[in-house]
């Protein structure tokens, strides 16, 4: 059963968005509104994430064949939506975990037959397995063989356990702790759980979620390496921030001005940037611009916008 959301409730920030993208709707969001989008921001290139793509596979009760064949469609359906400029245009593959060989070959597809340059999933996992388990390591395998980037990506609504969920019927608090927490675990599984250990040439990204709980987060995975990781986590020889800083990249919102201080304590190195058009909380069409007015050096800009993306995406 899917976790019951309240989306009925909308103010004014949801009627605003409705002028915003009244128009963008209406010719239904094709590959041309994309691109048109990206030219009044200023983008020349844009992996493609999902909006209704991320409630695909949200019950652990699917079937693992019919799963598997949604991820298929929603891949192809991408690819052809990217033809229209394959130049500008690249998609992240959805893969269905109920059935981890499907994930495995599908991954394979998306990067030997469709040319995508990273996969995602939602940060919480949809099967009774956490992500630094034994269940996954196949895929893990897989994508480092493939040179292929993974992105974890957090939506309200699931079959799944949630921690925004426990704020419902309030969908503003909802969204605001379902997403940086859920992420908040799934990094920590990748950094502290060992996964990066045993995969040291996977990327892993975290996305959508804000980064401005990264520098707590790091300290405080590593205080519980220096105390407990002997016990818990043998296979693992350096602290979670150095895996970190190692193979994961974390999204910056374009008015996050307390990221600066996450540059201050992590560096610039980790931090990727995302318009999170067309989603109700996005900054388009001036998204670039907040971004540019925050107090960052050029070689902060430089790193964020492009230099960062590019070695995530292996561009």
């Amino acid at each position: 059963m899917i976790t019951p959301q309240n989306d009925t409730a909308r103010g004014k920030n949801f009627e605003d968005k409705q002028i915003v993208f009244g128009d963008d709707a209406k010719r239904g969001w094709t590959n041309e509104v994309q691109l048109e989008a990206m030219d009044i921001e200023g983008i020349d290139v844009a992996v493609l994430y999902p909006t209704r793509g991320l409630r695909a596979m949200v019950d652990d009760r699917l079937d693992p064949e019919f799963a598997a064949a949604m991820a298929r469609a929603y891949n192809d359906w991408m690819y052809d939506f990217c033809s229209k400029d394959p130049a500008r245009l690249t998609g992240a593959g959805m893969l269905s975990t109920y059935s981890i060989d499907d994930a495995v070959g599908e991954a394979r597809r998306c990067k030997e037959q469709l040319g995508f340059r990273a996969v995602f999933l939602r940060a919480n996992p949809l099967v009774d397995h956490q992500w630094q388990s034994e269940y996954y390591e196949p895929l893990w395998h897989a994508l480092e063989d493939l040179n292929l980037s993974i992105g974890f990506h957090e939506s309200t609504g699931t079959g799944r356990n949630q921690v925004g969920e426990r704020m419902e019927p309030n969908f503003m608090l909802r969204r605001v702790f379902a997403q940086p927490i859920e992420q908040m675990l799934a990094l920590g599984s990748f950094c502290g759980g060992g996964i990066l250990a045993r995969h040291p040439k996977l990327r892993v990204a975290f996305l959508e979620a804000n980064c401005s709980w990264l520098p707590w987060l790091l300290w405080r995975m590593d205080e519980a390496y220096e105390l407990d990781g002997d016990v818990f986590a043998p296979g693992m020889n350096e602290n979670p921030s150095v895996y970190f800083k190692r193979q994961c990249v974390v999204s910056i919102e374009p008015d996050e001005a307390i990221a600066t201080d996450v540059i201050k304590q992590v560096g610039n190195s980790n931090l990727v940037f995302s318009t999170d058009y067309p989603h109700v909380d996005s900054r388009y069409p001036e998204a670039v611009n907040y971004f540019l007015r925050l107090p960052l050096s050029d070689d902060d800009k430089r790193k964020i916008l492009w230099d960062n993306c590019r070695n995530y995406y292996a561009m």
